[in-house]
């Protein structure tokens, strides 16, 4: 298990990936392998397999699609900020409605990227993990 970051520490950002398909976890698994200071800690396909993921990783950012079935992104997302208030979440989704978009930042998510934007991601993932460790100054 990764520790959380802490006053002075300059550990990688432990993320967790969400979606249920596995290649869009591959290719984001190898977008971040390229990312400095990240580290994927976890995947998951569902999002109560996200929610108890993140119970035992505690990871510092979660990559949540969307769309998927059972709980979808949103719902995944205020569940998981409720149960981790420090966590960022930086939803996806293939078709990035405004709708979509303000029930995302109203559950709590940091950020909302359309996925066939993957340079966006990683601008999310750097704007989210300074804010982060900015916080826990």
């Amino acid at each position: 298990m990764i520790p959380h970051l802490g006053i002075g520490t300059h550990r990688d950002v432990g993320i967790l990936l969400v979606d249920d398909h596995p290649a869009v976890r591959e290719g984001l698994r190898m977008l971040f392998q390229a990312e400095p200071a990240a580290t994927v800690i976890g995947e998951a396909s569902t999002g109560a397999e996200a929610l108890a993921l993140a119970g035992d990783l505690r990871p510092d950012v979660v990559i949540m699609d969307i769309e998927m079935p059972g709980m979808d992104g949103i719902e995944a997302t205020a569940l998981l900020v409720a149960m981790l208030p420090q966590i960022a979440v930086i939803v996806l989704t293939m078709y990035g409605t405004s709708d979509k978009r303000a029930r995302a930042l109203a559950a709590g998510a940091r950020a909302f990227v359309e996925k066939n934007q993957p340079g966006e991601v990683g601008v999310a993932f750097r704007q989210v993990s300074e804010s982060l460790r900015l916080w826990m100054r």
